[in-house]
């Protein structure tokens, strides 16, 4: 099984990254139990705008869109800015939307019989807005979105510490939910491949 993090911070490179501190709670419960994972930051590539799987002229989202299609687990991270997910979010949301007229072996959309969950850090409020935001674009171009698959933190209003000044790992409910989170894709992708969704009613012309 394989799980494929894209960390849509706004930050590249080495530069420390809040949500990637999270995101590495899920992989530690990820590697225990046997799954391959990855964390990606877009951007580090080079991603043109636009809403297709491949946009040419040196865009180079199609390395990234056959990670998509190699993992069976899709978590998206961002960090809120004025209480919306990174506009590296929305820009990761629309090429994954451009590559959703693509089907599988079957006819389905290449995104039938995958998972996928949202981790969110933050100062102030905004968390269930971009999860919900996250969530439902995922399920719209064909992920299954199992329960309580998101988590996230954030701090007080106004400026402040962030997750990892503010030693958000002992907070309580996040480390629930990190779990929630990570066993419910792992039981939920596992069910997917043993029963993939029935083609009747669900193949695309």
């Amino acid at each position: 099984m394989k799980a494929l993090l894209l960390n849509c911070t706004l930050k590249s490179g080495p530069e420390r990254s809040n949500t990637e501190a999270l995101m590495e709670e899920t992989v530690k419960i990820f590697e225990q139990e046997g799954v391959a994972t990855e964390i990606i930051r877009p951007t580090d590539y080079n991603i043109a705008f636009g809403v297709s799987d491949d946009e040419g002229l040196g865009d180079e989202w199609p390395e990234l869109f056959s990670k998509v299609k190699e993992a069976d687990i899709l978590i998206i991270g961002t960090p809120l800015w004025l209480g919306e997910k990174s506009s590296v979010a929305t820009q990761v949301i629309e090429r994954l939307y451009g590559g959703s007229g693509l089907t599988n072996e079957w006819g389905q959309s290449v995104y039938y019989n995958k998972v996928g969950g949202v981790v969110v850090t933050g100062n102030e409020d905004g968390a269930k807005h971009a999860a919900q935001s996250i969530l439902y674009g995922l399920s719209h171009i064909g992920f299954t979105i199992p329960p309580n698959v998101d988590t996230y933190w954030v701090g007080e209003a106004g400026p402040g510490k962030s997750f990892i000044d503010a030693e958000g790992y002992e907070n309580d409910f996040t480390q629930q939910h990190v779990q929630f989170m990570t066993y419910n894709l792992i039981h939920f992708a596992g069910l997917l491949k043993e029963n993939p969704i029935p083609v009747q009613g669900n193949k695309m012309e």
